[in-house]
C-alpha cells in the first residue's frame, strides 16, 4: 500500500519545505495537503523538481456543493484547482460537500449530485479523480451535510463517473458508523483515497481503538491501488508514527 503524509496535519505549523524534508528523511516520498490557496505553488513545484517527491492529493476550493446558486463558483474553483494539479502532477483532488443548508435533505442531495455531474467532464478530460469526503458530525464537523459512507457510495453511483469517488476517512467513519472492514470491502470500487488517524484523539495509528493492522490487510486484500493518507496530529515525533504506518503498509504487522 502506498503511503501519503498530510503535511498540514502531521507537521501542523511547520515550514512546508522542512516538513517535506522530514517526510523524505523518514523514507517516504509522497505528501498531500489541504487547501492550495495559502501555498506558494511555484516554489512547491520547484522544490518538487529538486527533491523528486510526489503529491498524492489536495483540496479543491472550499465552496459548498449544497447550494445550486454556488455551483458555477464551485466549477470555476475546480477548473483553477485542476490547473494547479497539472503543475504538481497530482491525479487526485479532495472535496468537502459543505454544510447542511437546512433545506430538505433530498433537495440538497440533488444539488450535490448535479454539482458533481457538472464536474465529471472536466475531471475525465484531465484524468483526475475528485474524491468526496464524508466527515463525522459528533466530534469534529457538526452541521456538515455528508457523514456516512453508505450515503456517499449511493451518491457516487448516481453521479456515474469513474473520476468521481469517495474519500474514506477511517477515523471519521469509525466515529460515524463503525463496521469499517465490511464497508471498505463493499465500497472499495467507489473509494479513490483513504485517510487514517487514531481514535479517539486523532493521533498516531498505534494510539487507537481501531485495529489498523486488520483494516490495512482488508484494504490490501481488495487490491486497492491508491494512497493511504496519514492525516493525524502526532503526540510523538513524526518519524515514530510514520515508521509504524510504513510497517503496516509493508505487511510487517499482519495478524
Amino acid at each position: 500500500m502506498k503511503i501519503s503524509v498530510c503535511v498540514d496535519a502531521v507537521y501542523a505549523g511547520k515550514d512546508m519545505r522542512d516538513a517535506i524534508d522530514d517526510v523524505l528523511a523518514n523514507g517516504l516520498d509522497t505528501i498531500e495537503f489541504w487547501g492550495w490557496e495559502d501555498k506558494d505553488i511555484q516554489k512547491l513545484r520547484e522544490y518538487q523538481e529538486e527533491k523528486g517527491f510526489c503529491v498524492a492529493a489536495f483540496c479543491t476550493k472550499f465552496i459548498s456543493l449544497m447550494d445550486p446558486m454556488l455551483r458555477s463558483d464551485y466549477v470555476k474553483g475546480l477548473e483553477e484547482t485542476l490547473d494547479i494539479a497539472e503543475r504538481l502532477n497530482c491525479r487526485c483532488l479532495i472535496t468537502q460537500t459543505g454544510a447542511d443548508t437546512g433545506a430538505g435533505r433530498e433537495l440538497q442531495r440533488k444539488s450535490l449530485v448535479e454539482g458533481l455531474k457538472a464536474c465529471a467532464p472536466l475531471l475525465e478530460k484531465k484524468g483526475v479523480t475528485l474524491v468526496v469526503e464524508p466527515l463525522n458530525l459528533r466530534v469534529d464537523h457538526r452541521g456538515y451535510f455528508l457523514s456516512g459512507s453508505d450515503e456517499a457510495a449511493e451518491i457516487i453511483k448516481e453521479v456515474g463517473s469513474p473520476n468521481v469517488k469517495m474519500l474514506f476517512d477511517i477515523y471519521h467513519q469509525q466515529i460515524t458508523e463503525g463496521d469499517l472492514v465490511r464497508r471498505i470491502r463493499e465500497y472499495l470500487p467507489y473509494i479513490g483515497h483513504f485517510h487514517a488517524a487514531g481514535n479517539p484523539g486523532r493521533h498516531e495509528l498505534y494510539q487507537s481503538e481501531i485495529n489498523y493492522p486488520y483494516v490495512f490487510q482488508a484494504i490490501e486484500d481488495g487490491a486497492y491501488e491508491g494512497y493511504m493518507g496519514l492525516e493525524y496530529f502526532p503526540e510523538d515525533v513524526p518519524g515514530t508514527g510514520l515508521a509504524y504506518a510504513k510497517k503496516l503498509a509493508g505487511g510487517l504487522y499482519r495478524q
